[in-house]
């Protein structure tokens, strides 16, 4: 079976926060210290310590380094991996690691690879929390990585050469080489490091939700600030890959999207119609009502928005500009669509569109559009129940009815 580890990276991820978590989840100090030591570097002390960030227990590890003067390229710290006594998995990915790195910071400042001096990232933290890291997962026996999209924060921060903007240029560029979900995560802070990235970047093959798996160890590893807006905390879920059934496999993707809600009992429900059509022109997957009653027995409406990171920031103006609610609430959920396709039928001469849903290659559902039902019975005049009945047989008599191969 195969042994699967998940980052889940709700707080970005960094090289000593790999560390903590690897740690964490039972790979004893002594074992990364080891492979760093054998990497030939001057003394490298990892220090461990249990803190809470937000109300979780995690391991932080605190990488201990001398001053030194040496200047080191991609070229010389290639040279040193390919030199040490390592396992070869262990090699391999710290190779791989540090050349992404070269590629994102040559990219950035416009060199070559093998001339980049690893500054901004730290020579030496950088090699402990690269070759830490890769001996971790290899003696945790990790053979498919994958983790939810990666929390970057957003802001200013101060590097060797002045304020930069976050995301940094290199974190983007390796992100952007393996196309991996990204979010701001609410946090004006660097949450995702280069070193971090280019981890992520070299060890994840799939992105989505916490695969199918049976949990064998679980590893918390802590950043060095408690921040106030979430737990700054990189997590490690290792396990056994299991068949699940359908399409629900490990390694199947699913998405992250965010239900952002809001209570209003003081809003002409007359208005309710345009917002939530300004809320699904402006890229919301749903919007919806609930009727509550809230304090002093008032009746009032809870309105609900389903939509993606990237159109949560219009939504929120939307609520807010649209509505007369001062405040939201919003939460991360895990979202699955099924594979969906528009056809047209012909009904007495006109178009009626159908909406296809695809499960393991056969339509589960064939639905005619409402708005092209309605405007075709005004058009036909004919009511609106038996157009959409003449819509539906159209369906089944163009083969998709449920059952029927996929489009």
């Amino acid at each position: 079976m195969t042994r699967v580890g998940w980052w889940h990276c709700l707080a970005g991820a960094s090289g000593d926060m790999c560390l903590g978590a690897i740690v964490d989840a039972g790979v004893p100090l002594d074992t990364i210290q080891a492979a760093i030591d054998a990497v030939g570097v001057e003394p490298v002390q990892l220090l461990r310590e249990s803190v809470t960030r937000q109300g979780v227990t995690a391991t932080r590890i605190d990488v201990r380094t001398q001053t030194s003067s040496v200047i080191r390229t991609w070229g010389n710290i290639r040279s040193l991996l390919e030199a040490a006594p390592l396992p070869e998995p262990t090699r391999k990915l710290a190779l791989d690691v540090f050349a992404r790195l070269a590629r994102a910071e040559a990219a950035a400042h416009r060199t070559e690879p093998d001339q980049v001096r690893f500054h901004e990232v730290g020579a030496l933290d950088a090699i402990a929390d690269v070759v830490g890291t890769a001996a971790g997962l290899h003696a945790l026996g990790v053979e498919t990585v994958t983790a939810s999209p990666i929390a970057l924060g957003y802001g200013m921060s101060r590097g060797e050469h002045g304020l930069l903007p976050v995301p940094g240029p290199a974190v983007l560029a390796l992100l952007e080489e393996v196309d991996a979900p990204v979010y701001s995560g609410g946090v004006a802070a660097e949450l995702c490091t280069p070193t971090g990235a280019a981890l992520l970047a070299a060890t994840v093959t799939e992105w989505g939700p916490l695969p199918a798996l049976r949990i064998e160890a679980v590893g918390n590893g802590a950043g060095s600030r408690d921040l106030d807006e979430l737990p700054n905390v990189l997590r490690l879920v290792v396990g056994t890959a299991v068949e699940t059934g359908g399409d629900a496999t490990v390694g199947h993707p699913g998405e992250i999207a965010i239900v952002i809600e809001a209570n209003v009992d003081d809003l002409d429900p007359r208005i309710w119609p345009s917002v939530l059509s300004r809320l699904l022109d402006a890229g919301a997957d749903d919007a919806w009502l609930t009727p509550i009653v809230m304090k002093k027995g008032r009746p009032a409406h809870t309105l609900s928005v389903l939509c993606s990171d990237q159109a949560a920031e219009e939504v929120r103006r939307i609520i807010f500009t649209e509505t007369s609610t001062i405040g939201l609430r919003e939460r991360r959920v895990g979202k699955r669509a099924l594979d969906r396709a528009v056809t047209t039928v012909q009904v007495d001469g006109v178009a009626i569109r159908v909406k296809t849903a695809v499960l393991d290659g056969r339509v589960v559902n064939a639905i005619p559009e409402y708005d092209d039902v309605a405007a075709a019975a005004a058009q036909l005049g004919r009511p609106v129940k038996a157009v959409l009945a003449a819509a539906t047989a159209a369906a089944h008599d163009a083969g998709l009815a449920a059952g029927a191969p996929g489009l």
